[in-house]
């Protein structure tokens, strides 16, 4: 106990004692008053001593305080001095006011005093006057800055270790992957058993050792399956590549009349490895969708693509269309009416699908509906067919009454498209769990959530091809009217430019099918007819197109002229025409006021790629897109897109 802290006691005793004495006294003097006033003069001296000793203990008290204050001022500041972190002050401005030596030390100043913010360190340039979270390398160290706005501090703490712990982590996350060689059977069906086995030894030999360079687990699963088991680092070392397994094993095949190639599907991050297994699954479902020859990698949220530079692989055997097809034929049995969509602003091919599926549901005994609505110049020649027929176009409803007729018992097919964001009504698959997808496209990201049946096939030429295939085992008896027939002939002859491009010999079967049925080829011809005011502007649109690359064509309209999508794409046609041309882009200022890109290419260029990072998508050879903005600034990003392609793995095959 401190010596001024006795005193106190003391004192505190000395008072109590006095109080008890001059009661004692007030006693005695009732008795004898000269004991009274002996006691009254020794109770005054007790009273003088006691306030001496009162003063004496101020007087300690104080010089104790005061010591202590000193003593704690020095040691906070020897503590602010050395602490492991910095602390600044600043003021409105965003100067410093205020710092300590931690901070002197991180900037290599003996004062950083009047310096703004953004200057000492550059970083915080991206960080509003609010309570926020930033980390900046600084000479090889990393820190963590952290604002306090209404007190306008800044607290900068080293969090490297913290950091390469963090990284370490992420780098050592599980990646799991799934290789399938395509259409395996399809690609040695006729090859005798020695030149089978020796061409599966070298795929298999190429897959094992790009494995080991790569420190990769590789467990066989099958003869045309393999599975992949690394970590994060690897992953991205093999994203940084983008894969090259999938070139050397389709160059080491290329001497056979069909490539051998590879779909990869990688996944990583995940919450457990249940779910990091199904993300591997479906990113390997994705590249088979997309028509293989690719990796698709799954890492969080993030959905990559890479590859994908030649064609899918026709399928000889109709065995896949023909458990569709029943599939089909039992759903629509169990529904209560058919709801067909397919995607805006449709074209021919859409319109002859649906067609297709409502002539399927009618032909089971369930009414089936067509989703359209408005004028469109690419169906307008076609929908002029069934016009005088009031029984027929009774079947065509508006988006808004096909809302008032969907229920859980319907079925809605969603034909020519699997995006979600390019049906004509996106609601109406969110009022039912019983959707089905039919298309012919790549698959992307933005892939329609949980369809009960799904039957993609890139291989296809066109929607019409696929519906044409199922109507043929949908139903034994099942019978084409002449507009039914040259509907779906008209699909299939608009997306292979009259039996020009993407026609395998399933395209002419399906071709001759609709031809016993009744459809008129020459029907089909007058109704893709020009008129001479469409050419004329059709030319205008591609007078000034310019070459690049050597073999890529592009055309930019003049701002502020619209042209229909129709007309947009059918310029692209035309320049792909031109000699050397093996790839075309046109860009155009659509009706609705975005701006379009129609591409195309005669399969040496996959222009779906280009057109994915534009934003949209499509097909090998067939893609567009829709942007915001000037038809010049869509044609300067277009073109950087090119240049980025160009560096990473090349235009051309």
């Amino acid at each position: 106990m401190p010596k001024f802290l006795f005193k106190r006691w003391h004192g505190i005793q000395q008072w109590v004692g006095l109080a008890l004495i001059l009661a004692l006294d007030a006693l005695l003097a009732m008795y004898d008053w000269w004991l009274g006033a002996a006691g009254f003069v020794l109770a005054a001296a007790l009273i003088v001593y006691t306030i001496i000793g009162e003063r004496a203990f101020r007087r300690d008290y104080k010089a104790y305080i005061g010591s202590l204050t000193q003593r704690l001022k020095r040691t906070g500041e020897n503590v602010i001095s050395e602490l492991p972190f910095g602390i600044i002050l600043y003021n409105e401005e965003k100067q410093v006011e205020w710092h300590n030596p931690f901070v002197a030390q991180i900037t290599r100043r003996e004062s950083a005093v009047g310096y703004s913010l953004t200057e000492l360190f550059p970083v915080l340039q991206q960080v509003k006057d609010r309570e926020s979270g930033l980390e900046a390398a600084i000479d090889g160290h990393v820190y963590g800055f952290h604002f306090k706005p209404q007190e306008r501090l800044l607290f900068i703490m080293e969090i490297t270790e913290l950091s390469q712990l963090r990284k370490k982590y992420e780098e050592e996350k599980l990646a799991i992957g799934i290789v399938m060689i395509d259409s395996l059977e399809e690609v040695t069906q006729g090859m005798d058993d020695n030149h089978r086995t020796s061409l599966l030894s070298k795929v298999t030999t190429e897959i094992t050792e790009w494995a080991q360079q790569n420190q990769i687990h590789l467990k066989r699963l099958n003869s045309d399956r393999f599975f992949l088991v690394t970590d994060q680092k690897t992953l991205r070392t093999l994203e940084q590549t983008r894969f090259g397994l999938l070139d050397d094993v389709r160059e080491m095949t290329s001497d056979l009349k069909i490539p051998i190639t590879l779909s990869i599907g990688f996944a990583c991050g995940a919450e457990s490895y249940v779910e990091l297994g199904q993300w591997a699954q479906t990113s390997l479902d994705v590249a088979l969708g997309r028509g293989g020859d690719q990796a698709v990698v799954k890492v969080g949220s993030r959905q990559t693509f890479y590859g994908g530079k030649s064609g899918a692989v026709e399928k000889r055997t109709r065995v896949r269309a023909r458990v569709v097809a029943h599939a089909l034929r039992d759903m629509i049995r169990e529904s209560r009416n058919v709801l067909i969509m397919g995607h805006k602003v449709p074209d021919m091919d859409s319109l002859g699908a649906s067609i297709g599926v409502m002539k399927a549901a009618q032909a089971i005994g369930r009414e089936a509906y067509i989703v359209l609505e408005g004028d469109n110049p690419s169906i307008q020649n076609l929908m002029d067919l069934f016009r005088e027929d009031e029984k027929f176009m009774k079947h065509f409803v508006t988006p808004e009454q096909a809302l008032t007729l969907v229920d859980d018992a319907t079925l809605a097919v969603v034909v020519d498209t699997h995006r979600a964001s390019m049906v004509k009504e996106p609601k109406l698959l969110t009022l039912t769990d019983r959707v089905v997808v039919v298309d012919h496209h790549r698959r992307s990201e933005d892939f329609i959530s949980n369809p009960i049946l799904v039957y993609m096939e890139p291989y296809a030429s066109s929607a019409c091809e696929l519906v044409t295939e199922l109507l043929q085992y949908i139903h034994d008896r099942i019978v084409l009217d002449v507009r039914e027939a040259t509907a779906l002939l008209a699909g299939i002859t608009v997306d292979t430019k009259s039996f020009s491009l993407r026609t395998g010999a399933r395209t002419f079967e399906a071709a001759s099918f609709l031809r016993r049925s009744g459809a008129d080829s020459t029907l089909v011809q007058r109704m893709l007819k020009e008129n001479l005011d469409e050419y004329v502007r059709k030319a205008e649109m591609i007078k000034n197109a310019e070459v690049l690359y050597g073999h890529i064509s592009i055309a930019v309209t003049e701002p502020g002229v619209k042209y229909s999508q129709l007309l947009i794409a059918q310029a692209a046609d035309t320049l792909l025409n031109m000699t050397d041309i093996l790839a075309s882009f046109v860009i155009a200022e659509r009706t609705d006021g975005t701006v379009g890109i129609s591409a195309r290419s005669l399969g040496d260029m996959n222009v779906q790629v280009v057109m994915e990072r534009m934003g949209g998508g499509g097909h090998l050879t067939n893609a567009a897109c829709q942007s915001e903005g000037s038809v010049h600034e869509v044609a300067a990003k277009l073109k950087r897109v090119l240049e980025q392609i160009e560096q990473e793995e090349g235009l051309f095959e």
